[in-house]
């Protein structure tokens, strides 16, 4: 599942200067989308690059059915200023209903529902329109949990069910309600450290933990020349982290980011010299890349020594021929490989802590990420491959 973090930012936050600030902290703490009044639209696209969604009514929608350019949004919402909202009474046949009329005009934009969650009756309605919407808001008023407990156990896959929230501490329970939790939050407030704490729940949610090992090493030998590759990314790495690196897919090596200082060189926190041309380096989606194939703009997997993972982009990959190491390792019954660069700068986790790979003896219990899986263009595959 992906989650999604959006602002609320129509006419109720305030004017437009108060809405301005809110979706421009929205957009630099990295949102996915906002959620705006028709009228905003073309002026949230002078901000930033976001998804724009906006409230529209059945007569918009009627007007402007044929509108394109900056003004028209990437989703129509309705329900604000009619039954979704409680401003128009809710009718007991909730086919009758004007957004549920709405949201069947259909066509390419995405549609989407706004409902605050009064009582029973409105618990109800959001379950009708989610059959219609492609997206669902939810706003819980003097009930929060158990109404989006309700919605999430029946309304499936059908719909993106959003959560209305004010805090990140209440977005990271909708995340979290059921096991399964919504798929996204819509976010009601000003505070830029609340929008930013939001995005990191949203990015933790993401985020895989690995069960990463120890192997003992079995050898470490001079290798002669090769073409070593450097990953500097566009971001900086803690003390702990690093990424998963290997000549064989089924068992990647852990190797430190360049954060500790040394007398001759300095800390590097963005860089993690990673071996040669040849070896894998493992993804944000669980697959793997060639060092030789990363460019500026992919993704890479961090990794921290307790197997905590986040995405890094790749700024720079810097390519030199230097002298290496040729570092063997037993798994159980089986033994893996890479070769790393002999430096003493080149660190990795071992159970004594970290090392530099010049000071690796036989023995040493080294940390790495072991998954009994062949490989296919970095995408894990059912087959016999034989890798040595």
């Amino acid at each position: 599942m992906t989650r999604t973090v959006w602002i609320k930012a129509d006419d109720a936050v305030g004017d437009w200067e108060t809405r301005k600030q809110r979706i421009t902290a929205g957009i630099e703490a990295g949102v996915d989308w906002v959620l705006v009044d028709d009228d905003d639209v073309s002026r949230v696209r002078e901000l930033g690059d976001i998804n724009v969604a906006a409230f529209r009514s059945d007569a918009d929608v009627v007007d402007d059915i044929e509108a394109d350019g900056d003004s028209q949004p990437d989703a129509v919402f309705v329900g604000k200023d009619g039954e979704g909202d409680g401003t128009v009474d809710l009718p007991n046949d909730f086919s009758g209903s004007a957004d549920l009329t709405t949201l069947r005009r259909g066509g390419d934009t995405p549609q989407g529902a706004y409902v605050r969650i009064f009582d029973e009756n409105y618990e109800a309605f959001a379950e009708t329109a989610a059959k219609e919407a492609d997206y669902t808001a939810v706003i819980g008023e003097d009930w929060t949990i158990i109404p989006l407990e309700n919605l999430i156990a029946r309304i499936g896959e059908e719909t993106d069910l959003l959560a209305g929230v004010t805090t990140a501490e209440e977005a990271q329970t909708a995340f979290e309600t059921l096991e399964l939790g919504a798929d996204g939050v819509l976010l009601d407030t000003d505070d830029p450290d609340e929008i930013r704490n939001t995005v990191e729940i949203r990015d933790a949610a993401e985020r895989e933990t690995l069960d990463l090992q120890h192997g003992e090493v079995l050898d470490v030998e001079r290798a002669g020349m090769a073409d070593r590759v450097c990953i500097d990314t566009g971001s900086l790495m803690e003390h702990d982290e690093g990424m998963l690196i290997g000549s064989m897919s089924r068992g990647l090596f852990f190797v430190h980011a360049e954060t500790a200082e040394s007398p001759y060189v300095a800390s590097r926190p963005f860089r993690v010299n990673a071996g040669a041309v040849h070896a894998y380096v493992r993804t944000p989606d669980g697959g793997t890349k060639y060092l030789s194939e990363l460019k500026s703009g992919d993704e890479v997997q961090v990794v921290d020594t307790e197997g905590n993972t986040r995405e890094a982009i790749v700024g720079r990959v810097k390519i030199e021929k230097r002298p290496m190491f040729r570092v063997e390792l037993q798994v159980g019954d089986d033994r893996i490989e890479t070769l790393l660069q002999n430096a003493e700068t080149i660190k990795v986790a071992t159970s004594e802590g970290r090392t530099a790979v010049t000071d690796l003896t036989e023995g040493d219990e080294m940390l790495l990420y072991y998954e009994d899986v062949a490989r296919h263009f970095g995408e894990a595959v059912e087959e016999s491959i034989i890798e040595k």
